[in-house]
């Protein structure tokens, strides 16, 4: 990690000795420090240490991909039988090449006729994160709130939320009536523009500012939540993500966001 202060970069890796570096273009040491990452094999932080990164008080996520290993729509779509082709939808969408809004509708019409009983399948099996439940908990521990911001479907956010003790929820709501889905989704839905919405929603009820937020994601409809936050933060994410995001954790698991915000292992042991 790369901490700010005085004038002087402290430089302190695991296992290597921490030393001083004068200050430099931080655009240019970015862009240096983004080509080190770029295999996903090594992660590095490089932010102030402003009396903000230890007094974040709000952590919202994305739940695709972020929270959970894997889209659940892509799961729901398997059991439908048009998995490849909802796949490929999602992609793109997440590569910020179709408008989330217009490509979410197409794939949820295609999960027309799925019985209501395969998204109690889903829950099953679709696990959590690597470090998902040690970094909510530690959270938890240490006063913060936390929320989920997903274009995914809230009958996946509601077991995340009683598993894990999450605050808020906000997704979108899948239509099912006699027990099929119908392939229509309840309006709102809740999309990058709606997500950032979410979060100022939010931070404005808890009587935070938006520089006390942190947002985490991976797709493009993400980078409106990850652009308002105070620390936004591309986890696992696509390059174009990666590339507009502040900091980005690709190697660790997701309780290496714990490390950005001050809280070391032997802080969460004692």
């Amino acid at each position: 990690f790369f901490q700010a202060e005085d004038g002087i970069r402290d430089v302190a890796v695991t296992g290597v000795q921490t030393c001083a570096l004068p200050i430099l273009d931080e655009d240019l040491v970015r862009t240096e420090l983004a080509r080190m990452t770029d295999a996903g094999d090594l992660d590095v932080a490089f932010q102030h240490d402003s009396i903000f990164r230890r007094n974040r008080r709000l952590v919202a996520f994305d739940m695709d991909s972020t929270l959970i290993q894997g889209e659940v729509i892509d799961e729901l779509a398997r059991c439908a039988g048009v998995g490849d082709q909802v796949a490929a939808i999602t992609e793109r969408a997440m590569r910020g090449e179709l408008d989330f809004q217009q490509s979410f509708r197409q794939r949820v019409a295609l999960l027309k006729g799925l019985p209501e009983s395969a998204l109690a399948q889903v829950v099953e099996r679709v696990p959590l994160t690597d470090g998902a439940e040690r970094l909510v908990g530690t959270l938890r521990r240490l006063g913060y709130k936390t929320a989920i911001l997903s274009g995914g479907f809230t009958f996946f956010g509601r077991v995340l939320q009683q598993r894990l003790g999450i605050d808020h929820l906000h997704a979108n709501t899948l239509d099912i009536r006699d027990g099929l889905a119908t392939g229509e989704v309840m309006d709102p839905i809740v999309d990058g523009a709606m997500k950032a919405q979410r979060l100022a929603e939010i931070a404005r009820h808890e009587g935070l500012s938006l520089e006390q937020c942190i947002a985490v994601g991976d797709g493009a409809n993400d980078l409106p939540m990850l652009r308002l936050a105070g620390l936004g933060i591309a986890f696992r994410a696509k390059p174009l993500v990666r590339s507009h995001a502040r900091q980005s954790i690709s190697a660790m698991g997701l309780d290496g966001i714990l490390y950005l915000i001050g809280v070391r292992d032997r802080d969460i042991e004692s």
